[in-house]
């Protein structure tokens, strides 16, 4: 009899295990499946239908603004992939050290070069997403969000970076 109940116990906790691990991949597997939820960006100043080269709300007035309206549109949109206030949980990169290798950089025309670069890198992953082998790993946003919403969302993360 005690064996019985040994074996019963263990095929209950193999199968609890089994379970738990389909509902982890299971949520893993399903990011790549997440609708854009809309980003409000009215009180935003308007940046026009040309995609612009630079970011708009790194510096200036509309800092502030781009910060919190950027946060609430990536924690709709970016973080269930990306992590928590920009802090990865590994199944994207962590968006925090982005343009890491910028930032250290001495010489000031290098560094805007590099943050330059670092920003076409963004917009232009974040309008068209990331695919592989047929296999999407990021949706695209274009058409979805805006160019305010994007940069507003990069904005946020330049206020998340390491230091």
């Amino acid at each position: 009899m005690h064996f019985a109940v040994q074996t019963w116990a263990r095929q209950g906790a193999c199968t609890a295990l089994a379970l738990a691990l389909a509902a982890g991949l299971g949520a893993a597997w399903a990011h790549g499946d997440v609708t854009p939820q809309p980003v409000d960006t009215r009180t935003l100043p308007p940046v026009g239908q040309k995609w612009l080269e630079d970011n708009p709300y790194s510096k200036g007035p509309a800092q502030a603004e781009a910060v919190r309206i950027g946060a609430s549109g990536y924690n709709q949109n970016c973080a269930r992939c990306h992590g928590l206030e920009a802090i990865s949980g590994g199944i994207a990169p962590d968006l925090r050290r982005l343009d890491d290798e910028c930032t250290s950089l001495a010489d000031e025309a290098k560094k805007n070069a590099c943050f330059k670069e670092v920003s076409d890198y963004f917009i232009g992953t974040v309008r068209r997403g990331r695919t592989r082998d047929g296999r999407v790993y990021m949706p695209p946003f274009e058409g979805m969000l805006s160019q305010e919403a994007l940069w507003a969302i990069k904005t946020y993360l330049e206020s998340r970076r390491e230091p």
